[in-house]
């Protein structure tokens, strides 16, 4: 039984927060990835481990395509008193954008879109027609890994290396569910390191296997060689890159149809500047950028606040508050490094105002949880569009709930 199914009405539990209601902006983060689509930790009670010792009170899982950690995310969750917020992660394609060569968020192919959702039911479930979709948009993802796997074998043989590697094998030994790139990265490093005990046996078959391509990172430092391995071989240009088939890019009203028909509330996950400090013209002018994801239906935007610089970040919230939008905050965790779970600007702690923000948002996505738990409308219409103009009341019942939750002992 889904604890919030439990919690008292709307009404009964607002009143008891009123007679006890505190001034605390609890830490939240809203956008972690765990190891049913690729992480940084090993398994979920590491991120649940690291909730803890950070005083995280609110988590959310947001993996690529998938539900199924969904189960163990909740129980361990509850285990270690951290509100589970469930919520899913796409890459679709905005026509529009792509046709008239308009980098989106991601900063490499135009249209290209990465999409989430928020708050969707728990259990997981959509319609029998949604649900042929996600799986087209999986199948045709572990296709274009089983097509990369089958090149980079073909790399390993050329270089005679003592391994290759069978796709469900690779799964077993280091995936969950989905398979990805880095998981490739992540079996070429370890073999490496298994087969290759000197680093100059190391260097000499990194540097047989890059073709030319200079070998630069600490072969002592697994996380820097995984991301050299994954760029040298595995992302465009490389030898075993493989372009995706378009049949796993859903364009983004349909992506907004899984997500609210999975119970979610739409959210654009925004890119804002870069190390160079570079935008992308889809989010170069932040007014424009609202009214764009406004036409669209999308009154949700999250940001991972660790790759933007703190000035860009407050001026970037202060206008999407200003137009009403619901804003969330993330750290990702989806590269083999470990960083904490506590978010921060890349150059600066977040301020109080930034931190209310973001304790806020993750409140709305907790309202909406318990209210579609209950039966009822939560922040999404059935339409899609978000009920910005009830955000107010929907901090309050979140923070309500999650007082209720944090309150049991």
């Amino acid at each position: 039984m889904y604890f919030l199914s439990d919690y008292p009405g709307k009404n009964e539990l607002l009143h008891w927060w009123q007679n006890r209601q505190k001034d605390i902006v609890y830490k939240v983060n809203c956008h972690i990835h765990t190891p049913y689509s690729f992480s940084a930790f090993e398994n979920i009670r590491q991120a649940l481990d690291m909730a803890v010792k950070e005083d995280i009170s609110i988590l959310g899982i947001n993996d690529f395509f998938v539900a199924d950690g969904y189960d163990e995310f909740y129980e361990t969750a509850l285990l270690n008193q951290v509100f589970p917020e469930f919520n899913i992660e796409f890459i679709g394609l905005l026509a529009d954008e792509q046709q008239r060569g308009i980098k989106v968020n991601d900063p490499s192919n135009p249209g290209r879109t990465y999409f989430s959702g928020k708050g969707l039911n728990y259990p997981f479930h959509v319609s029998p027609d949604n649900l042929q979709k996600l799986n087209q948009v999986k199948d045709e993802s572990q296709n274009q890994v089983r097509e990369m796997l089958a090149r980079t074998n073909d790399l390993l043989k050329a270089c005679n290396a003592p391994f290759i590697f069978e796709f469900t094998q690779l799964k077993t030994d280091f995936a969950k569910e989905l398979v990805r790139e880095r998981h490739i990265a992540k079996a070429i490093r370890v073999k490496i390191n298994e087969c290759f005990p000197s680093e100059s046996e190391r260097l000499e078959f990194l540097n047989a296997l890059y073709a030319g391509k200079e070998q630069k990172a600490d072969l002592n430092n697994n996380i820097l060689l995984e991301e050299e391995i994954r760029g040298n071989l595995l992302k465009a240009g490389g030898a075993a890159y493989v372009r995706e088939n378009e049949k796993a890019f859903l364009p983004v009203h349909e992506i907004i149809e899984i997500i609210v028909d999975a119970g979610g509330i739409p959210c654009y996950p925004v890119l804002l500047d870069n190390k160079k400090g570079e935008f992308t013209g889809f989010e170069e002018d932040f007014n424009k950028l609202a009214d764009r994801l406004s036409g669209l239906g999308v009154g949700c935007v999250e940001l991972i606040p660790g790759r933007n610089r703190f000035e860009n970040l407050l001026k970037f919230v202060n206008v999407m508050e200003n137009r009403g939008f619901l804003i969330l905050f993330g750290t990702e965790h989806n590269t083999p490094q470990m960083m904490p779970l506590t978010v921060k600007a890349s150059d600066k702690v977040l301020d109080s105002s930034l931190e209310r923000v973001a304790y806020e948002g993750a409140c709305v996505v907790a309202a909406h949880q318990y209210l579609k738990a209950k039966g009822e409308e939560g922040f999404t219409e059935k339409s899609g569009l978000a009920r910005l103009s009830e955000k107010n009341e929907f901090i309050r019942i979140g923070k309500a709930v999650v007082e209720k939750f944090l309150s049991v002992t």
